[in-house]
């Protein structure tokens, strides 16, 4: 398993840096959001993946040709007291940082689901407090603002849309009914869980550059794959006025972005006019509908999601499987 450790250990580093910086600088992403999201999640999983599995590989190598083979041997070391000579200082070391690294992500994805329920909790009984349900719209509250405020609070069969009297007073109907289609578009395709993942992400390793960039980048495309599902009602006139009355006069820290987000209260719901309402987000989206790109071709999308299976499946079979590369 020697070389498969060093291979691994390479794939990492090249999915923690070069990879995510080239993939946020490429404009095909706007052409074809869900590949690209699916590309994003390839590139984290295979990343976490080839790290932890870089250290349990070098660390196992002198007991066991593969993963499994010397896990086996490792846990007879454990619970039945065989002798542990083989492993050296730094074969032990690996180990125990492929383990704490686990740990660590394990934990955090598991804390930062706890801080977003609580924080949703919390914002849901304001909710009962201010808002008042919309006698139109099943799922729909209404809030006492004039400032236009549009969200949606996922939580399964208690996720709810959230609008303002000034959204409501400002927008023209079909515009109101695109704000209300893009919502629901991100609580059909439980594009919270996404950001939930993410931003779990970010947060156990946020001194990798792979967990910043893609943040950002599932941020902006959860939004435009809610925007699409729009378009397929509305116009694009009628969804550009919708997002620029919204975006217009709404600051990003009054409205419920993304989870962890640095630019929301961080409570796991989703706004209309940005995946952590920043500017950026909101201009990239208007660009895209003002300057349509025509979509990315099926050979470069089979391309792409062929690469994605690629960077899952060569780790795992080389964890898996004795001797592919000796």
């Amino acid at each position: 398993m020697f070389w498969t450790s060093y291979f691994l250990a390479v794939l990492a580093l090249v999915l923690a840096w070069p990879v995510p910086v080239l993939l946020s600088r490429a404009a095909w992403p706007a052409r074809a959001p869900f590949t690209a999201m699916v590309l994003w999640q390839a590139i984290a999983l295979a990343g976490g993946l080839s790290m932890i599995g870089a250290m349990l590989v070098y660390g196992l190598e002198p007991i066991g040709d593969n993963l499994i083979a010397g896990l086996r041997a490792l846990a007879g070391m454990v619970f039945r007291n065989e002798p542990t000579t083989a492993l050296g200082f730094w074969h032990l070391f690996a180990l125990s940082a492929a383990a704490l690294l686990s740990a660590h992500l394990v934990f955090t994805l598991l804390l930062t689901y706890v801080k977003i329920e609580r924080q949703r909790h919390r914002h849901r009984e304001l909710l009962a407090l201010l808002a008042s349900p919309s006698s139109e719209r099943a799922g729909t509250v209404v809030i006492n603002h004039d400032s236009p405020v549009a969200y949606c609070l996922p939580g399964g069969a208690r996720s709810v849309t959230v609008l303002s009297d000034g959204l409501m007073a400002r927008l023209e109907p079909d515009e109101l009914r695109a704000v209300l289609i893009h919502e629901n578009a991100h609580l059909s395709q439980r594009h919270d869980l996404l950001l939930w993942a993410f931003a779990a992400w970010r947060q156990a390793l946020p001194w990798f550059p792979t967990t910043r960039y893609a943040q950002l980048a599932v941020n902006s495309l959860i939004e435009m794959l809610a925007d699409d599902v729009a378009l397929r009602s509305e116009s694009k006139s009628t969804l550009i006025r919708a997002i620029a009355l919204v975006a217009g006069g709404q600051a990003p820290s009054a409205t419920a972005s993304g989870p962890a987000d640095t630019n929301g209260p961080g409570d796991g719901s989703l706004s209309a006019t940005g995946g952590a309402d920043s500017p950026r987000t909101t201009a990239s989206r208007v660009s895209r509908l003002l300057s349509p790109e025509p979509p990315l071709k099926p050979a470069y999308r089979a391309m792409v999601l062929t690469a994605s299976a690629l960077l899952l499946a060569v780790p795992t079979a080389l964890l898996i499987v004795p001797g592919l590369l000796g």
